[in-house]
């Protein structure tokens, strides 16, 4: 299950009495009814069926109350249908698994009924049988896919409206979505990486592990870190100059860029701020702001990217930085390069440019 216990989820939701799980009659289920084999978990005074549905069954059965449309009762929210689009295609797709549990709560119309000696669980094959507590883009993506799939559910049964809800706000706020920073390396294990991505992954990788590198401990590879540069962080500042590396290898862009990045650091070292250049805002600015810095060191040196030539650029701009001009709270990377841009603008000279 997508959350850290289903002890959190349950503890949630206690039931409304010993008999209440027993009081519905399988034969008032009639025609339409199904018996399925399911376990009754019992977890202290909390009590819930463990159960494997075929995914089509869920779709037919399952609702779910959005708020916009039902603001008395209703609890859950909007529907992304892209989202639920993107399960379907996945699915049908026959790419993998979706093992995360569902989590329902049975309506009266679903006259559920569990019977302990053969251990089958009897419900009504009703279009509002149940109540969708967690799950419900999984739920509407099975329903677009044309394929089907086998689904671990879990169900509580004669919870109040009250119960529901809390039960929904629980398992949305105690459970852990896993970290983009670990999806990007789990992307490459899973071998699932483009072409792009792989080539931020060794860049990264090279920042990280040389000793010459101008990040060298202030990387955070797997998690985010305050004052470290996660994967996440690092691959939008890069993506948003991608033009300038084309073609080049893991270990040319590793070379250029950390020529410009220890000048960089030389540079905000003059105002004792040279670690700062981890602040997300700060960093993602200065990539931004390497094409320019590129294109002068090109036209000066000949494209020969050391970082004394890098320096030769840099020094005289960050000389007339103020300190106020390194982040501050709230100031976006979009705003710093506006900034920065003109400070470099400022400081360069026609002459200098055709003579040098």
């Amino acid at each position: 299950m997508d959350r850290d216990t289903l002890g959190d989820i349950a503890e949630s939701a206690p039931l409304a009495g010993e008999g209440a799980d027993y009081r519905s009659s399988a034969a008032s289920a009639g025609k339409n009814s199904m018996s399925v084999p399911a376990q009754l978990v019992s977890q202290g005074k909390h009590r819930f069926y463990a159960l494997v549905l075929p995914s089509s069954l869920l779709a037919e059965t399952c609702v779910v109350e959005p708020r916009v449309e039902n603001p008395i009762e209703g609890f859950q929210r909007l529907l992304d249908v892209k989202r639920a689009k993107s399960i379907a295609k996945y699915i049908d797709a026959g790419f993998g698994t979706v093992p995360g549990a569902v989590v329902l709560s049975a309506q009266s119309r679903a006259h559920m009924h569990y019977d302990r000696a053969a251990g089958t669980l009897t419900f009504r094959q009703d279009p509002r049988a149940f109540l969708i507590i967690d799950g419900q883009h999984r739920v509407f993506g099975f329903k677009l896919a044309k394929g089907a799939v086998d689904v671990p559910v879990v169900i509580y049964n004669k919870l109040k409206r009250s119960e529901e809800c809390r039960l929904f706000m629980d398992i949305n706020t105690k459970q852990r979505p896993v970290p983009n920073e670990l999806l990007l390396d789990i992307r490459r294990l899973s071998e699932v990486e483009t072409k792009a991505d792989a080539l931020l992954h060794d860049v990264f990788d090279l920042f990280h592990n040389h000793n010459d590198s101008a990040l060298k401990g202030l990387l955070s590879p797997a998690e985010r870190r305050k004052g470290m540069i996660s994967r996440v962080t690092f691959n939008a500042a890069l993506r948003s100059i991608k033009g300038a590396f084309d073609d080049a290898s893991a270990e040319e862009v590793y070379a250029v860029l950390n020529a410009y990045l220890r000048a960089c650091r030389h540079g905000l070292g003059l105002h004792n701020a040279d670690e700062q250049i981890a602040h997300p805002a700060l960093f993602k600015a200065l990539a931004l702001l390497f094409t320019n810095v590129a294109e002068r060191v090109a036209d000066r040196h000949g494209g020969k990217y050391t970082v004394a030539n890098f320096e030769d650029v840099l020094i005289p701009f960050f000389k007339r930085l103020k300190k106020s001009d390194l982040p501050r709270a709230g100031m976006t990377h979009v705003a710093l390069h506006e900034h920065y841009g003109k400070a470099l603008s400022a400081g360069f000279l026609i002459k200098q440019w055709l003579f040098s």
